[in-house]
This record gives structure tokens, sequence and C-alpha cells, in this order.
């Protein structure tokens, strides 16, 4: 069912900040309600990518934050291996996408061969528009590194590093927190406004919560060894699935200078023996690879699991990450599936705490991302009961049938744009009633819940800019048409931006679409006008016979609807 509310009014990032720039004093809060301020207005559980993001995207709007992590410091073992061009445009929020990217190895083919090395299948992640390669290799400590320096320009987010968390309480009106300093075994309590548990999969504040986890875990555990590059060879860069019945194999590359294998423990096999320097040479030899290449960093066994929380919220208190959720690693999407959970959930926080939203928006995160993720996952396990065929006629038939299919031009482009990773997409969730076509008449528009692309455009300046960048993560409306500066969303709060094609003039509340994706897009969707959300999806939109205007009710009325 469609959330929508019926008191939009929308604060901006300036007006954010200045209301917590003391978080130890009263602020005001958009509705001009005095609200003591003695707490943290978001407390995170856990640092890792999913922890340290969301204090990026909250910090940067000024929230005072409380992140809560046991370890010291980052975890050395990359577990993560790939990311996609929406994680970036996410990090791109916090003014980190371009640092991340240049740590980055954006994505080569991704290559299926046989037991021979023989190649039957490839398949090129295409771009969806979001400003930044459609697939990144990443190693995830350098990744995490760059993160946690971002979050150290904002004075608002406090570090409790070696901290455990033993207790959450949540009432109507915060959470209630007891933390175990492991340092010195000493205790102190704190109290937040809402609670972010990014814990890990294994989380021990689900646990607190009663939440279960229900899923399942594969028999099969893998091998997993990282090593540094010394000597590049051919291939080296290429991710490739070696689909071999005897001895599945990932074969990935990372960047900096290393590169990881993955395969299954074979059955009877001691896993501590498999570990060891004299078992993974026997294995790394057995695919070409020498001591002069590369230098053996680690290795470890772990387990696959496909596992969803009962609830990502319990009172004020928010599961993501892996600790909503987990997946098998098969196209790289477990690190970035808890990027996007926060990415969802922050400006709502943050709307709700200014008093631009009232708190039943909150109600739309886990309906908004749970289909999302479930897909993603579904893929996932899709992807690897093709790499792991064991049965030999059944991985003969996979061969030659993707081999011959992957040869028509049609099926390739279907398998390359459609089958890696869903689109960004919220078919419920805290979005306007979609307009109703008439008797015979076609579905005026179908934008609504989808993420707009982010071309590079022009600004009013005429400065070459990415889209997010001037849209400033912030509700607007954008038009193809003619801005209203005296229209009910003018009104409420939205700003305004005429969308112009490419060869168009700078001028002031114009955007130049200097390549006329957006442009393109609004077309390919029948969306003249929308209304877009501080996350870049559609939170409203009309057709090109029509004008996005609130019935005889007024903008209430709309939104309430």
């Amino acid at each position: 069912m469609t959330l929508t509310v019926s008191n939009l009014i929308v604060v901006t990032n300036t007006e954010c900040s200045d209301h917590y720039s003391n978080g130890s004093q009263a602020r005001l809060s958009a509705k001009g309600k005095n609200v003591l301020d003695t707490t943290y207005d978001v407390a995170i559980i856990g640092f890792g990518p999913t922890g340290v993001t969301a204090a990026n995207l909250l910090g940067a709007r000024g929230l005072r934050v409380l992140v809560i992590e046991r370890d010291p410091d980052i975890y050395a073992r990359a577990r993560a291996i790939s990311t996609d061009e929406e994680v970036l445009r996410i990090w791109q929020q916090a003014g980190l996408a371009d640092k991340l990217n240049a740590e980055m190895l954006p994505g080569q083919p991704v290559k299926f061969v046989d037991a021979e090395g023989e190649q039957f299948a490839e398949l090129t992640p295409q771009p969806r528009g979001a400003g930044h390669p459609p697939q990144q290799f990443i190693y995830q400590p350098a990744v995490e590194k760059t993160l946690r320096a971002g979050v150290e320009r904002y004075a608002t987010v406090e570090l409790a590093l070696e901290h455990e968390c033993l207790r959450v309480a949540s009432d109507a009106t915060g959470v209630d927190l007891m933390l175990a300093d492991l340092k010195t075994d000493a205790f102190r309590r704190e109290r937040a406004s809402y609670v972010i548990a990014a814990d890990g999969g294994s989380s021990p504040t689900r646990g607190l919560l009663g939440i279960g986890f229900e899923g399942q875990t594969y028999e099969d555990r893998w091998v997993v060894i990282d090593a540094k590059v010394l000597q590049e060879w051919p291939g080296h860069d290429s991710l490739r699935f070696h689909c071999d019945p005897a001895q599945p194999t990932v074969d990935c590359p990372t960047p900096l200078g290393h590169h990881r294998w993955e395969y299954p423990v074979p059955v009877g096999s001691d896993e501590k023996e498999l570990v060891t320097h004299e078992a993974i040479w026997k294995v790394l030899r057995s695919k070409g690879i020498t001591e002069r290449q590369v230098e053996i960093l680690r290795a470890v066994v772990y387990s696959h699991h496909v596992r969803f929380a009962d609830r990502w919220r319990v009172g004020r208190v928010f599961l993501a990450g892996d600790a909503a959720h987990v997946m098998p690693p098969w196209i790289g999407q477990g690190m970035s599936a808890g990027v996007r959970d926060v990415a969802n959930l922050c400006w709502k926080l943050a709307g709700v705490l200014d008093g631009s939203l009232p708190e039943v928006v909150l109600d739309s995160y886990q309906s908004e991302r749970m289909p999302h993720v479930r897909e993603v996952t579904k893929r996932a396990v899709k992807t690897g009961k093709l790499i792991t065929e064991r049965r030999r006629r059944l991985a003969l038939v996979r061969n030659h049938g993707l081999r011959t299919l992957t040869k028509i031009p049609a099926v390739a482009a279907w398998l390359n744009d459609s089958r890696w990773i869903p689109p960004a997409h919220y078919p419920d969730g805290f979005l306007a009633p979609r307009p109703k076509a008439g008797f015979g008449e076609r579905q005026r528009t179908s934008a609504v819940g989808y993420l707009i692309p982010q071309p590079w455009v022009l600004d009013q300046k005429g400065e070459s800019s990415r889209l997010d960048d001037v849209l400033g993560g912030r509700w607007v409306l954008l038009t193809s048409g003619v801005v209203d500066p005296t229209g009910p969303w003018q009104h409420a709060g939205v700003t305004g931006f005429e969308v112009r094609g490419a060869g168009s003039e700078a001028a002031e509340d114009v955007i130049v679409d200097t390549e006329n994706v957006l442009l393109s897009w609004m077309q390919k969707k029948g969306a003249r006008t929308m209304v877009v959300r501080p996350d870049g999806f559609v939170y409203a939109a009309d057709g090109p016979n029509s004008v996005l205007a609130p019935p005889p009710g007024g903008l209430d009325a709309l939104l309430a609807s």
C-alpha cells in the first residue's frame, strides 16, 4: 500500500545544519516547536560499510550521531569485492565518490569458463545512468578507510570504538543504550532518538530485540584466498567463474594490487589443512599461478547464507545491512544492499527529526527495501547454482546452451541489461498515488517509485556538474515545461527546476541536460513533471497532457489521498 503524508514541510540542508549546530541546546523544529535535545539524534551500532555510510549521510545533514563499534580498527580481511554505480551515487551524496572511484577497478566483462578453461558465456554489466561505472571491484579495507576519513569531517559525529552495546530499550521518545567499554570494563548509559543496528549477520542487537532471522545456510563451505599481486598475468583484471563440476572456482581481481580465489571445500577434507600454504599453492599452481606472481595474505573458510530478519524495525530501532538480510556473494551485492538500506533510511530519519516529515514515514523503510533485497538475493542464488552445477551432464547442457544463446544479440543484450542487478524501483512505500488512466487510456506515467538517472548537466551558472550535486539532496520539482513559482509544491518548500535539452543556455531555475539523458528518460516514462525525493526517487509525477497539481482539496488532500 502506498504511504503518503499530509504535512510535507521541506527543510534545506543548511537549515538542518543550523538547527543542530549546538547539540546540547534546544532546537526549533520545522513546525516551530521547541524540542529538548539532550540525546543523540541517532546512534549507529556497527562501523562497517553500512554503519560508516550512515554516519556520513547523517553527519552531512548536521545530525548528532553516536557510533558504537566493538573493534578498535577496520577489519583487515577483505570481504566484499565489488559494488555498483548506484552505491557510488549514494557515496557521492557524502562527497566521497571521486576519492572512492580512484581506489577501485572498473569492472571488466564477467566470464564463465568450463572445466577446460574455455569460455562459454560473457556478461558485461550495462550502465543504468547513475553517473558512475556500472560495476567496480573494490578492496574493502581501503573503501572503509576512505569512508571513515569522511566521517572525521563532521564534528557532530562521535565515535565509541571498542565499545559493546549490551542493551537497547525503546520507548515513546527515544532509546536507552547500555554500553561496555572493552578497554576499561567501565559502563556508560546513552540515549538516542533513534538507533540503526548495522552490526552484521550475527547482530547482537537483533538478538536483544528478539527478532527472528529465517532462511538457510548452504551445506558447502568455501575456501577464500586473498593475495597480493607481485607480477601481473594475462586475465588478472577479469572476473572468471570456473564452472568446473569437479571444483567450481571464483577468480576475482581486486584493486590496489590484490586478487582473490574462492572454491568449495572438497567432501571429507580437513578445513585446517586446506588453509595451509602448501594446500593453497597446490590449488593456485593448478590455475597457472606461481610464487613469482602473488604473495598469499590470508585464507579462511566460510559458509553462504540466505536469511531475512522478520522485522527491520522495533519501535525506534532499525536493522540495516547484514543485520537485516544476508545473501550469497555471487553477484557482489551483500555490502551494496546495506548501503542502499541506509540511503533509504537516513534522509527519512533526518526529516522526522527536523519536523518536516511525520514519524509514519519510517514505516516505509522495510516495505520499500525488502522487495529489492529479495530479488537481488534470488538472482544471487540462481547465479550460484549456475556456477556450481556438479552434475556433468547438466553442466554440458549449460555450457552448450549459454554458448549458443549468447551469440544471439537480443539475448546477450537482455542478459547484460536485465539479469545482473534489478533496477532501483519501489513499487510501494512513501509515494504519491499514481495518476489513474481513464477507460481506454494508457497509464499516464510510470515514473513514480523509480530512481531518476544522473547525467552531467549545466547548472544555473553554466557550470558542468553531476545532477545530484545540483539537486543537493533535497525535495525538488523537475519539469520539461515551465516552473510555476506560485505553485502548490513551491508553497510546500519544494524547489522547482525546468529541465532543458542540449544546446540550451544556462538560466535561473534551469538545468541543461547536455546529453538529453534525463529528458529522454522522462519521455520514456511518460512524465512531464516530477517531484523527486531527497534520495532521487520519484515521489509524484504526471504526464505530458496534464499538470501535476493538487486536487480541489489542496496540497494536503493530494498528499493524504
